[in-house]
């Protein structure tokens, strides 16, 4: 296994690389894409509670590699009608994807966070003049923020291991390199235990990240 992991090393931490960036630029899309939504489930206005009940709704039920084929090739087919000649690139399509199913799951996470914040903070900002959007921005959000890290991190857990999901569309991510592998040298065992390991690696030290984060909040609140 040693030596079938030393032959292909650079293969593998090439792919490695586009696994965390794929997850990373998911992941930072998904938090834009979720706060809005999450703003949009806690305001007042009923029509943005229904906005945004549906968009968290439909995405969270839709299977992610559905999602991953309708946007890498069902999009650019229904561009090709509008627009002529249209192709959208797998790592464009795969943060696609990614995004917004993680971004349902974000405006849950973030709902939960500004809903943890006492009520009574928002009342008091408004009582002192701000307007709604800025009582928001300054006093509710940064609160909620520290209350969500953990939560956060670990939706990047579950992100960066769903990236495995694209490699169905080509995406040169660390599990499309391990089929190509073990499609090459026919030792599939070796392959996928050293994929496996280096998935282990990057997902337990995250978790300990977590865990750590988790700790350090909960002593600066005592």
């Amino acid at each position: 296994m040693f030596e079938l992991f030393k032959t292909y090393f650079f293969m593998l931490l090439a792919s490695l690389g586009n696994t965390l960036l794929l997850a990373l630029f998911a992941l930072l899309f998904a938090m834009l894409i979720g706060l809005f939504f999450a703003l949009l489930n806690v305001s007042r206005n009923k029509v943005l509670n229904i906005v945004g009940t549906v968009y968290v709704d439909a995405i969270r039920g839709v299977p992610l590699i559905v999602l991953a084929f309708f946007i890498y090739f069902g999009v650019p087919q229904g561009m090709k009608m509008i627009f002529g000649d249209f192709r959208l690139p797998a790592l464009q399509a795969g943060t696609i994807a990614l995004a917004m199913n993680c971004g349902a799951y974000m405006a849950e996470i973030f709902r939960a966070g500004i809903e943890s914040i006492d009520k009574g903070q928002m009342e008091a900002a408004r009582s002192l003049g701000l307007p709604y959007g800025t009582s928001m921005r300054r006093v509710i959000l940064p609160q909620a923020f520290k209350v969500m890290i953990p939560s956060i991190i670990n939706q990047f857990i579950i992100t960066l291991k769903d990236t495995s999901i694209l490699s169905v569309i080509g995406y040169p991510e660390l599990t499309n390199t391990g089929r190509t592998i073990a499609g090459n040298t026919f030792r599939s065992l070796e392959t996928w235990a050293i994929v496996g390991i280096l998935y282990m690696i990057v997902i337990v030290s995250l978790s300990r990240a977590a865990k750590a984060l988790e700790r350090r909040i909960k002593i600066n609140e005592k």
